[in-house]
This record gives C-alpha cells, sequence and structure tokens, in this order.
C-alpha cells in the first residue's frame, strides 16, 4: 500500500513538472514520457512494471467513477519483464561437488543423486518421481515424466550411470530392507524405505556444497542449468538441449545463449588489442 502511494505521488510530480492540472490532461502521450522518464533515471525494470500497474489500477478506479472519460493506460503495452540469467557452476565446481568419496548406502545414493541430477539436466520433481521401470541403464536413458505429465527420454553418461548402478546394486537394498511401509518402485529412497522427498535433495545437496567450500547459493535446479550450459558450450545444438530439458519452446532454452555470448565477449575483451 506504501509503494502504491508513493508511486502516485510520484505521477502528480511528473505531472506538475509538465502543468498537468487535472487527471482527464493525462493521454497515451504524457504516460509514455512518464515512463521514458522513469528509463532514465535508471530505475530497474521491476520497479518499472510495479509503477506502470499502480497507474493501472489508479485509472481503472477513476473511470469507474466516472471522474475520467478514458483510462491512458488500457492499450499501453508493458515492457517485457527482464528475465534472470540462471546461475550455473563452471566444470572445475561440478568436479568439486562430486569429489567426495564415501561407499556407504547413504553416499552412493547421494552420489547416484547428484551424477543424475547434472547428466540428465531432469528437475527435481522429475528426478523423486523416477521409478525402476523408468530405466533402462544398459542403453543409457532414462524416462522422465515432466511438466503436464509430457514424457521424454533423456541420456545418462557413463559416470552418472556407474554411479547409479553401484546405488541400485549396493546402497538401494539397504534402505529398502529398512521401510516401514513398501515402496518398492522408487529409485531414490530415504532412511524408511520410502520414495525420497524433493526436499531431502535440497537438504543433502546443500550439505555437499557446504563441504565443497562452494561459495554460492546452489540449488538442484542450479545442475539443471550447468548441464545445460556445458552442453552448449561443448557445441550442442540448441534444439537437443531443448528436447533433453524437456522444454516446449525453444525460447524458453534460448536464455542459455545469452550465457555463451557473455563467454564470447569476454574473450573478446580479454584477447582483442582494441578492446
Amino acid at each position: 500500500m506504501l509503494n502504491y502511494r508513493l508511486d502516485l505521488e510520484q505521477f502528480v510530480e511528473f505531472m506538475q513538472g509538465r502543468k498537468l492540472s487535472a487527471w482527464e490532461q493525462v493521454g497515451v502521450t504524457e504516460v509514455r514520457a512518464y515512463l521514458a522518464e522513469l528509463t532514465d533515471l535508471g530505475l530497474a525494470r521491476t520497479t518499472i512494471l510495479r509503477k506502470i500497474a499502480s497507474l493501472r489500477s489508479f485509472f481503472k478506479y477513476l473511470t469507474l467513477q466516472g471522474l475520467v472519460e478514458h483510462n491512458p493506460l488500457l492499450h499501453l503495452h508493458s515492457p517485457k519483464r527482464q528475465k534472470k540469467l540462471p546461475q550455473f557452476l563452471y566444470v572445475r565446481e561440478i568436479e568439486e561437488l562430486l569429489k567426495f568419496e564415501d561407499a556407504s548406502p547413504k553416499g552412493l545414493r547421494d552420489r547416484a543423486i547428484l551424477e543424475v541430477l547434472y547428466g540428465t539436466g531432469m528437475r527435481v520433481s522429475e528426478l523423486t518421481g523416477l521409478n525402476l521401470d523408468d530405466l533402462d541403464l544398459d542403453r543409457g536413458y532414462l524416462r522422465v515424466y515432466g511438466k503436464g505429465a509430457r514424457e521424454r527420454i533423456t541420456f545418462l553418461g557413463k559416470k552418472g550411470g556407474k554411479a547409479l548402478s553401484d546405488y541400485l546394486r549396493k546402497g538401494r537394498p539397504f534402505f529398502l530392507s529398512r521401510r516401514l511401509e513398501a515402496d518398492e518402485g522408487a529409485v531414490f529412497l530415504n532412511k524408511n524405505g520410502t520414495r525420497l522427498s524433493a526436499r531431502s535433495i535440497r537438504r543433502l545437496l546443500d550439505n555437499y556444497v557446504r563441504k565443497a567450500a562452494l561459495d554460492k547459493k546452489i540449488s538442484p535446479h542450479t545442475l539443471r542449468h550447468s548441464f545445460a550450459t556445458h552442453l552448449l558450450e561443448g557445441g550442442a545444438d540448441l534444439r537437443a538441449v531443448q528436447e533433453m530439458l524437456g522444454h516446449v519452446n525453444i525460447s524458453t532454452t534460448q536464455i542459455y545463449t545469452h550465457l555463451e555470448r557473455d563467454k564470447i565477449k569476454k574473450t573478446y575483451n580479454q584477447a582483442h588489442p582494441r578492446a
């Protein structure tokens, strides 16, 4: 409510600067000039979008009350919300994260989880939903059910495949033997032998991030971003990465090309004699 009032007060100051004394004097031209002024001030796009929303609501109220005849923001197109570039880990950071050695059932399970998240780029919800019937480790295939129950096939490399096989042979039977209720189909099990939750995976990732002394805020989705970034850096086709990530629209995958352009620009600045 405070932001709403401040947004309107700022617009009133703009009106006064333009010698506008009544709300009905405000048209699309004035609103666009106001947005240009906000942009010149260097305000964040999210702040500008909020101010537009405040004005839109206020003029809707004035229109409903009959205080103005037309709403100047009715057909105004708001600037697109700026997409944040996804955070990812460098290859050396991934290696640090996966460097731990632990042959206990828990260690085997945790390594398999991290290897599968990074090796396939799947979402944490997709990983927790994995069943034994979804695995074809001989061919390195995993069947994944993504958003909207859309099914796709993803791939797992040799290191990830070995970690998952080791867990299934040496680690999972231990968790299954401690089950309170049967959950024999789930791939990843907790200490009670039931399906591991997304929250538990986030906690175990936090633990290994601390052990690896990585000074970053990392989530399971960071491993997904790293998967896509490293594939593109290695020369993978954008459409192939789209398929592996399970994105419906290529525009969702294209955000990773910004990361690649940033890397190229950095290389240019470091190497070109006139940069």
